[in-house]
Formats: structure tokens, C-alpha cells, sequence
């Protein structure tokens, strides 16, 4: 039975809320019932207008999300099959739908649906324990839904690597590859993924949201309507006191 909990930090500069995929026996994997319940959690956490960060992590050393539910797998049909899929597909489009950004926190095991949805989250900061994979092909079946993202963060020759052979690599290989941000020990992960969050803080709320919202439109516009939609949302920027309060405050601070 997977469990998923929701921490909210009001304690910094920040409301941050960290969700943690519980399957330490199984090493965290994730079936149809957890699936809804992670999209479920991402929703609500989606209206409050006090969030600043997500952090969305494994339960224990062993893995980050160590795969889908390969039991439930095995007695899918067709018809099933569409409907488990497309469930683990609403937890990654909930997280890119989240207005602030998603980092995922990776030890150990991230396989399958774990990179699927790790390839969401908008940061990926790992331990040197952390491995990747896409190991679909080797039980029968292709890698499908969110490792459509990986090509835009390893290239297609790479993210080809993975996909047709199930390879797995290391933690220092995927940060070589650009999949992942950061790699630290163990023991610094914490403060690493505390350290990238605090600076997600400190900047203007309005415009970290503006941010996502405006980096999600350019992975479908063109370079011209990429900074079409940049100009309007600049723009739009000023109709707060946002910018006014932070440049103020920079200017200040320069004198």
C-alpha cells in the first residue's frame, strides 16, 4: 500500500509543501489508487495562494519512485490499460499545472514512472545513490506519456539510449546528461534542495507563477510567439506593486 503525505513548512520566508510517495517495502512504487491520490493532493495544493514551492520526494534511502505498479500492470487489458495510463499521466500534468515550481528530491531508484515524473517536476536535485532508467521495453511494453519530456532535457540521441535499450545510469551521469540539476552526497540533499527552494522564496511570488506559466507556453510557441508571449507577460507584471516593491528594494539596497 502506497501512502502519500503532504508536509506544509510555514516556518521560512515561504509556505513550502513537501509530498512524500510511501512504499518503502516496494520501493515506493505507484499504483492506480496512488496515482489519484498524489493528483488528487497536487490540485488542492494548486489553490492555495500562499504556496511558494513544492518539494515531491521518496519515503526512505531506497528510491525516489521506483516504477508503476507492475502487478496491476500484468492483469491490464487494452481498455484498462488506457485507463491506468492515463492516470499516471494526470499526476504529471498536475505537477507542470502547479503555478510554482515542483523539485523533485531523488535517492536511490527512479525508474519508469518515477523519471516520468520527476521529467514534470521543474528541478531535479539528486544524491550520489540515485539512479535512472527507463526499463519499459525490458517487461514488453514502450515508454509512453511524460518521457515525451525527456528530449527537450537530454536530446533525442539520449533520451533514444534509455527508451530502446533500459539501460540504467548513475546519479553523475544524469547530471553529465543534463536530467538532473544537481547531484550531492546524502547527507547534503537536504540542504541542497532547502538551499534552491529559500531562493525560490526570496524572489517576487507573483512572478515565480508568472514564470512557470510563461515557460509552459513556450514549449509549444515558436521563438517569435515565444517572445510575444513575453512582452505581454511582462507587461501584465505592472499591474501589481510586485515589481515596484523588489526593484525598490534592489535599488535600496545598491545605496
Amino acid at each position: 500500500m502506497t501512502d502519500i503525505r503532504c508536509d506544509i513548512d510555514d516556518k521560512g520566508d515561504g509556505r513550502i509543501a513537501t509530498l512524500t510517495v510511501d512504499n518503502t517495502a516496494k520501493l515506493n512504487v505507484i499504483g492506480g489508487s496512488a496515482m489519484d491520490e498524489l493528483t488528487g493532493t497536487l490540485r488542492e495544493l494548486a489553490g492555495d495562494e500562499a504556496l511558494r514551492a513544492v518539494v515531491l520526494t521518496g519515503a526512505g534511502e531506497r528510491a525516489f519512485i521506483g516504477g508503476a505498479d507492475i502487478g496491476e500492470m500484468a492483469g491490464l487489458t487494452p481498455e484498462t490499460a488506457t485507463v491506468f495510463i492515463t492516470t499516471l499521466h494526470g499526476v504529471c500534468a498536475a505537477i507542470r499545472a502547479l503555478p510554482v515550481p515542483v523539485i523533485a528530491r531523488i535517492r536511490g531508484y527512479c525508474l519508469g514512472a518515477g523519471l516520468e515524473v520527476a521529467a514534470a517536476c521543474d528541478l531535479r536535485l539528486a544524491d550520489d545513490t540515485a539512479v535512472f532508467g527507463m526499463p519499459e521495453v525490458r517487461v514488453g511494453l514502450p515508454s509512453v506519456i511524460e518521457a515525451a519530456l525527456l528530449p527537450r532535457l537530454i536530446g533525442w540521441g539520449r533520451t533514444s539510449r534509455l527508451l530502446y535499450t533500459g539501460d540504467i545510469i548513475d546519479a553523475a551521469k544524469a547530471y553529465d546528461w543534463g536530467l538532473v540539476e544537481e547531484v550531492t552526497t546524502a547527507e547534503e540533499l537536504d540542504a541542497a534542495v532547502a538551499a534552491v527552494a529559500a531562493s525560490i522564496c526570496a524572489a517576487g511570488p507573483r512572478a515565480i507563477r508568472a514564470q512557470k506559466e510563461l515557460m509552459r507556453q513556450w514549449e509549444g510557441l515558436m521563438p517569435a510567439e515565444a517572445i510575444e508571449a513575453g512582452v505581454a507577460t511582462f507587461a501584465r507584471a505592472f499591474r501589481n506593486d510586485e515589481p515596484g516593491v523588489y526593484l525598490n528594494r534592489f535599488l535600496n539596497r545598491k545605496r
